[in-house]
């Protein structure tokens, strides 16, 4: 089956979702594209997911602002232009630095990052996590927090 190219402009975007404070918009999902996926992340400073780990690539390109990745316990500060790759399986978190950024998530094939990022929107409400919870969703979406 052929997929159809698409274009997407701002003004046919869904709404950000909310995914524990950063604002994530799915521009193009693995399942639109049968292939890859790509997401734009926009967080406040200090805002970001934990250490952790799933089984597909994904890479990040910093597009504003200052992003701190750690990447098998090694810290890199990224500004604008940076690329970071994170191979599957690696145990990565990150989060935004002074003035929050932001950044393009590119994933593999197969990854369920789109549809986890969904769940956490709809199933995790504001305000401090109820842990146990989000724990279970983003098992359920093939995602490993690091202990």
């Amino acid at each position: 089956m052929t997929i159809p190219y698409f274009v997407l402009t701002p003004d046919r975007r869904e709404l950000p979702l909310n995914v524990l404070g950063t604002k994530v918009t799915v521009l193009a999902s693995n399942a639109a594209t049968q292939s890859y996926g790509i997401t734009l992340q926009r967080g406040d400073e200090g805002t970001g997911p934990p250490p952790h780990s799933h089984d597909w690539d994904e890479s990040f390109y910093v597009l504003g602002g200052e992003v701190e990745f750690l990447c098998d316990g090694a810290a890199h500060m990224c500004r604008p232009g940076t690329l970071v790759h994170v191979p599957r399986g690696t145990v990565h978190g990150f989060h935004y630095g002074k003035g929050g950024g932001q950044m393009l998530e590119i994933t593999g094939q197969n990854a369920l990052a789109a549809q986890m990022f969904a769940a956490v929107d709809h199933e995790i409400p504001a305000g401090p996590p109820d842990i146990p919870k989000l724990l279970a969703v983003l098992e359920r979406n093939g995602v490993t927090v690091a202990a």
